[in-house]
């Protein structure tokens, strides 16, 4: 066999795998945006919930405004960060994370002064936005998974040689995670006094 030919070959077997890399780069990194924006699905509706879910316990329970204003506090400081899944520092996803932190904290400490009153826990609307607040706490879970499941294929991806020669060349790099803030006082349960 002729060396150009064997030479062509190699070429277009090794050109032929550089596409399928490229487009398999590009299917994650898609995938990435999307498991994000599903994140984002589940934010916004929980931030549409909170105020609903507030404004029916003041109510209830008028002297809780501290509780009812920290709610608040934390889905603005939560609703102020906006995030690139494309383009994500470990910087914002640290700041993104600690605000969804806190206003996971904030709701549950709401959901505890709810527990103080009984007409209030037997009100259809707040067990409703309730179940809908628990539903979607649940969902944003799941998303948080999935999008670190294919951030974890991508990162694989674009670390595993010999990947790693062409994933810089091609414009692609590694994902972050979405890792809630580990802070000791969060997991400390909430206290309800009756």
């Amino acid at each position: 066999m002729n060396t150009g030919i064997i030479i062509l070959i190699i070429v277009v077997v090794l050109g032929g795998w550089l596409v399928g890399l490229y487009n398999k780069l590009v299917k994650l990194s898609v995938r990435v945006e999307e498991a994000w924006a599903d994140i984002d699905v589940q934010l916004k509706r929980r931030y549409d919930l909170i105020p609903n879910l507030v404004k029916t316990v003041k109510g209830y329970a008028a002297h809780e405004k501290e509780t009812l204003e920290a709610v608040l506090k934390a889905r603005a400081a939560a609703t102020a960060i906006n995030i690139d899944a494309g383009n994500v520092t470990p910087e914002q996803m640290s700041a993104f994370a600690g605000a969804q932190s806190g206003l996971s904290g904030a709701l549950g400490k709401l959901m505890a002064v709810a527990e103080q009153y009984p007409d209030l826990k037997a009100n259809e609307n707040f067990l409703e936005l309730q179940r809908e607040i628990t539903d979607t706490e649940n969902k944003i879970q799941a998303s948080r998974r999935f999008y670190n499941g294919v951030v974890r294929d991508m990162n694989t991806m674009v670390l595993s040689f010999p990947t790693n020669i062409f994933t810089g060349m091609f414009g692609f790099s590694k994902k972050e995670f979405f890792n809630l803030d580990d802070k000791p006082e969060e997991k400390k349960p909430v206290k309800v006094s009756f």
